[in-house]
């Protein structure tokens, strides 16, 4: 017992393998020397965080951990959540949940390492509105796609977009003149039964999201910027929390994948293209929003407005309209940063 109580105590740094039911721990003291490495299952680790003295706890940003790193910051610890690919490196020979463990361990320890900020309850929740949303968005176009290739073998050619499936299909459904079999009709009239429920789905998740957005003083001043509306500021809050996790915008950019990869040696720097990191789902938002902002870019004088007019004129659209939402993600951090509103700056 007595041994056990010194072992805990000269706990500085503890790396935990997440998983369901058995998670393994690996623990050093203040030099950098094993002191324990053991398997624990859910009940037994939180009466181990309970009894252990504050010290840095880490994990890798995988599912269940910011639940975990709340519970153990609850506890008194300092958590800290590593993206998997920053551990990666530390895995020394086969993978296994003990090396795995002790990686996330060493890795906690570089001074150079970056972090991914612990979410709340509530931004959990906006991101779980997002992520149902968005499954049931890609449903929709799955069944619509659907339903357009079936009408095309019948001979009945349907033109692009969820608006004119939702008037012909009724119409088609119908016309007892076009050709089509009682069973066929029963089984569009289902298939376009899945598509209105689809609707449903999205309309419900979309007012939620902006009624989210209407009572979130943060998520109020982000829809000032162009291009912004409640579903990309509701997700930007939800994916960034703090902005104290990024030391400026472009770092919260190259966060977002909307800045050059590069290769570069000798001396020689070599920009290529995005580097599409970070999450897909909020670039991809930021991005149509920012191609929602130019079709009215050439009706404005503002600096910000004739900054991608020149640019477009000499670049590729889609560049410019990448580089656009570039800007809206930085100014998105300075108005959360300095807790103003959008301003407009007319051009010089």
């Amino acid at each position: 017992m007595t041994h056990s109580t010194e072992i805990k105590t000269g706990i500085q740094a503890v790396g935990i393998d997440l998983a369901k039911n058995s998670f393994h721990v690996f623990a050093v003291d203040s030099s950098g020397k094993k002191v324990l490495s053991k398997s624990f299952t859910r009940e037994k680790l939180k009466a181990f965080f309970i009894n252990l003295p504050a010290c840095t706890v880490a994990m890798e940003a995988c599912g269940s951990a910011h639940y975990w790193g709340r519970l153990i910051q609850s506890y008194g610890h300092e958590v800290k959540l590593i993206s998997p690919q920053f551990v990666k490196p530390y895995v020394k020979s086969n993978k296994n949940d003990a090396a795995d463990a002790e990686a996330i361990c060493e890795a906690v320890q570089r001074p150079t390492m970056r972090f991914v900020a612990l979410k709340s309850p509530e931004q959990q929740d906006i991101q779980a509105l997002h992520r149902m949303r968005s499954l049931a968005v890609s449903q929709r176009t799955a069944k619509a796609n659907q339903i357009r290739g079936l009408l095309g073998e019948y001979g009945i050619v349907m033109s692009t977009g969820i608006m004119n499936l939702r008037k012909k299909i009724p119409l088609l459904l119908e016309d007892a003149q076009n050709g089509l079999s009682a069973l066929f009709r029963r089984i569009l009239s289902q298939a376009y039964s899945e598509l209105v429920e689809c609707d449903s789905r999205i309309e419900f998740y979309s007012n939620e999201i902006n009624q989210i957005a209407d009572q979130n003083e943060q998520a109020k001043r982000l829809q000032t910027i162009p291009g912004i509306g409640p579903i990309i500021a509701s997700a930007l809050i939800a994916a960034i929390g703090s902005v104290e996790s990024f030391k400026n915008g472009r770092e919260l950019a190259a966060w977002l994948g909307l800045v050059p990869r590069q290769h570069s040696t000798g001396g020689k720097s070599t920009l290529l293209g995005i580097s599409k990191r970070g999450d897909a789902y909020l670039r991809s938002l930021l991005i149509h929003g920012a191609r929602a902002s130019m079709k009215w870019i050439d009706q404005k004088e503002d600096a910000r407005s004739v900054w991608v007019q020149k640019l477009s004129s000499r670049r590729n659209k889609n560049i410019a309209i990448v580089a656009l939402a570039n800007k809206m993600a930085r100014t998105a951090y300075a108005l959360l940063k300095n807790g103003e509103d959008y301003r407009t700056v007319q051009a010089a």
